[in-house]
Formats: structure tokens, C-alpha cells, sequence
């Protein structure tokens, strides 16, 4: 049985006071039970104090972002390595604000989800196509491009020890919200697509949905069956939004 995994990512928001705050009321507020996980992936400054904070606690911290370099002179960047050394166990490669804002191609996603594995770290692998790409028609296309770059470099093996988020680009930010039959007929799709190289690797991944899921939908998306949790922005950012996505999770368990 896949576990649910319930990821906020705190993007460029917070500050080292407003970090120990949410981090103590999620701390405080985690339902009990088995079945399901809580990440918090907060901006680089605060990951260390963060992780010191949480550990112990049910709650994991990862990073929102990562080189492809292991060290050397790459002002500005950090290395996978050092994102462990501070605690983290997860990182988010690929999102869409990355491609879309910084220009990260989906080979450079590639490479950053083999280097973050190299360091021992759990890559979370962002895919999702954009409005024009959808009402184009050519959501599944754009998908498995994205999927296929990490294929291609990595293999399918090295899949059974990642987390895929489906992000409709479309629905970030903007009130809009895929319906849990749209979000669970892609996530269906990246499920056969990695199912086509290795049954066992598809049934295992757990495949988030990243589109703004609140606790006032979060049970309609979980409670499909190939949705197996959030990567969640806004709601992240306060204790009560997020721990009711957790308790959503934890009521389907």
C-alpha cells in the first residue's frame, strides 16, 4: 500500500521567527496514525534551524530546489551533499516556476534528480503542462517529455526511490483548481507510463498532485486511487490550512 506523503513547499516566504512558529504548531498538530508522511521544504536559510526544530518529531524537511553539481565554482548554487549535511531528506527538482521563471530544461531537471540521489537525497520530480498546453491537447505529450528526460539519463530502477508531483501549471496561483477526475486521469497516465517499463516501480510511486490543494478539497483528490498526496504551497504556509490537508490524509488511511 502506497503511503500518502502531504509536502509544503514554503517557496520565498517566511522568516527565521515565522519558520520556528509553523513548524512548532504542525510539530504540534501532526494527527497520529500510519500511512501517511509530512514534509516541510522551507527556503534554504532556514533548512538547518528547521530541521534541528523537527528532529525527533513526525515531521521530514527537504529543500526546494538543487544543483547538478556535487561542489566547484558555482556562485550562488548548493550542492546536494550540503543539503544533507543540514538534515534535509528530500529535494524538489524541476518545479514549475523553475522551468518557467529560471529556464530549466528538462534535461538540467535530469540531471539535478541524478545528483540529488547520488547524495542520498529523495527527489521529488515536478512534471505538468501549462493552460495552452492543455487546452491544446497535448497534456500527456508534454508529460511524458518531461518524464522521459529523467528516464532516459537515470532509468526506471532509480524511479522506485523518487516521488513524482503532477502540477498542473495552470492551476497554481490562480484559483483555479484541476477537478479530482481531470487530476486523476493524468496521474492514471504517469502511472501506465512508468508501468510500460516496470510494473512493480508504477505501483509503488507515490504520485502527488501539486495544484492547489486546500483542506476544503483535499479529500475529494486524495480519496483517488492513483493520488497519493499534495505538494502544497499557499496552504503550507500556515499551520491550521496545512494540517487539515494532513488530517484529510490521515481520515482516508
Amino acid at each position: 500500500m502506497r503511503e500518502f506523503l502531504i509536502a509544503g513547499n514554503w517557496k520565498m516566504n517566511a522568516t527565521s521567527a515565522a519558520s520556528a512558529e509553523l513548524v512548532a504548531g504542525i510539530i504540534d498538530g501532526v494527527p497520529s496514525g500510519e500511512g501517511f508522511s509530512v514534509l516541510v521544504c522551507p527556503p534554504f536559510p532556514y533548512i538547518a534551524a528547521v530541521a534541528e526544530q523537527a528532529r525527533g518529531s513526525a515531521v521530514l524537511v527537504g529543500a526546494q530546489n538543487v544543483s547538478e553539481h556535487a561542489k566547484g565554482a558555482f556562485t550562488g548554487e548548493v550542492a546536494p551533499s550540503m543539503l544533507r549535511d543540514v538534515g534535509c531528506e528530500y529535494v524538489i527538482v524541476g518545479h514549475s516556476e523553475r522551468r518557467a521563471i529560471y529556464g530549466e530544461t528538462s534535461a538540467q531537471v535530469a540531471a539535478k534528480f541524478v545528483a540529488a540521489q547520488a547524495a542520498g537525497l529523495t527527489p521529488i520530480l515536478c512534471v505538468g503542462e501549462t493552460l495552452d498546453e492543455r487546452e491544446a491537447g497535448t497534456t500527456e505529450a508534454v508529460i511524458d517529455e518531461q518524464l522521459d528526460a529523467v528516464l532516459d539519463v537515470a532509468g526506471i530502477d532509480a524511479l522506485a526511490a523518487a516521488v513524482i508531483a503532477y502540477e498542473p501549471v495552470w492551476a497554481i496561483g490562480t484559483g483555479k483548481t484541476a477537478t479530482p477526475e481531470q487530476a486523476q486521469d493524468v496521474h492514471r497516465h504517469i502511472r501506465a507510463r512508468l508501468a510500460a517499463q516496470n510494473e512493480a516501480v508504477a505501483g509503488g510511486m507515490r504520485i502527488l498532485y501539486g495544484g492547489s490543494m486546500k483542506g476544503e478539497n483535499a479529500a475529494g483528490l486524495l480519496g483517488q486511487p492513483d493520488i497519493d498526496g499534495g505538494l502544497i504551497g499557499g496552504a503550507s504556509l500556515k499551520a491550521a490550512d496545512f494540517l487539515a490537508i494532513a488530517a484529510a490524509a490521515a481520515a482516508q488511511k
